[in-house]
């Protein structure tokens, strides 16, 4: 069973299972589910002690469930995957990112709902 998006408890400081809409990426499948994707990929780039990253959450996972089947969004944890972010320059978090058969991978800078979904609707209108 792949594992998927994680929320950190406070208390318990362990992560939860929280969203079946987004894939957690590591080295392992990294070339399954981005590089050989047939549809669009957003790679969220985070780590669980980040506060901005852990308030995004939400956010990505609604746009996520939105697009369900239309683009594919996944999470990469910076801490355990250096050698999959290290490639996108990422130099801070959270960092998210297109990924698309023969396009140049794109910044996504804007992270309100409403900018991620319209973010969406484009990647769309290019992938058509």
């Amino acid at each position: 069973m792949q594992e998927r998006l994680w929320r950190q408890n406070p208390n318990q400081r362990e992560l939860k299972s929280m969203s079946e809409s987004i894939i957690a990426v590591d080295e392992s499948n990294y070339e399954s589910e981005v590089e050989q994707s047939t549809i669009p990929v957003v790679i969220d780039f985070w780590a669980p002690w980040c506060g901005p990253c852990l308030a995004l959450m939400p956010t990505v996972e609604a746009v996520a469930s939105m697009y369900k089947g239309k683009i594919k969004v996944v999470k990469i944890n910076v801490d355990e995957n250096k050698a999959l972010f290290e490639p996108f320059g990422v130099r801070g978090i959270p960092y998210l990112v297109v990924v698309e058969q023969g396009k140049a991978p794109r910044q996504i800078k804007q992270h309100t709902r409403t900018r991620l979904a319209m973010e969406f609707d484009e990647i769309l209108l290019g992938s058509a």
